[in-house]
């Protein structure tokens, strides 16, 4: 590939990863594993994870984190759980990276808590260019983490992003595989009990009431 072309692409990729290129990207491109080496060695490209590196300087965004996260952890991985609710602004990111991969992969890698797993194509999307678990099965994931109020406050976010209403979650919780945590979702919505929010005094308010019949 011409030089010239071959920046631009790799610039183009950055841009898109937010700051971020995994070894393998750039050997499919055509760059020399002594190409990659002379660019470490004189501050071009900054290691992150074995074999994914911060381009132009080593500060990233909590983007550019989780995307490094999953290039670290192979092609098939995806940003899940917390790290996943904190894209997906249900929930605030608690400063811990998880990443999906397939059962049969066996990956591990020093800061990312990986979850083998069978995915379920349905589970599979993308958002803001970073692979992620969609957001039902995130919420899924999140149930058995979070206490209820937590996750009443969840739910209610992505009602009021447009990611997903109560209604819908009800249908597409009874359309999934069972898996951990779809009970403990389903509870969460029952419809004698669960009402959207928008602040922690009425999710208070809320639970007063229903102890109060």
């Amino acid at each position: 590939m011409d030089t010239q072309i071959l920046q631009a692409t790799i610039w183009a990729l950055v841009a898109r990863q937010h700051g971020v290129l995994a070894r393998w990207q750039l050997l499919s491109l055509g760059m020399s594993a002594d190409a990659i080496k002379h660019r470490m060695t004189n501050g071009r490209l900054h290691p992150v994870w074995r074999g994914v590196y911060a381009v132009g300087r080593p500060q990233l965004s909590h983007e550019g984190w989780w995307m490094a996260a999953v290039l670290a952890c192979g092609p098939h991985a995806l940003l899940s759980h917390f790290a996943a609710a904190a894209l997906w602004r249900v929930a605030p990111w608690i400063k811990r990276i998880d990443v999906s991969v397939p059962a049969h992969v066996a990956r591990k890698r020093p800061g990312i808590t990986v979850h083998r797993r069978v995915l379920d194509p349905s589970d599979l999307t993308e958002h803001r260019g970073i692979p992620v678990i969609g957001v039902v099965p995130t919420l899924v994931d999140l149930a058995t983490h979070l206490a209820r109020d937590a996750l009443e406050a969840a739910i209610s976010d992505a009602d009021k992003r447009g990611l997903v209403d109560p209604e819908r979650l009800r249908t597409s919780l009874d359309q999934m595989s069972p898996r951990p945590g779809l009970g403990i979702l389903r509870r969460t919505l029952d419809r004698r009990t669960f009402r959207a929010t928008d602040s922690w005094l009425e999710r208070r308010f809320m639970a007063i009431a229903r102890r109060r019949g």
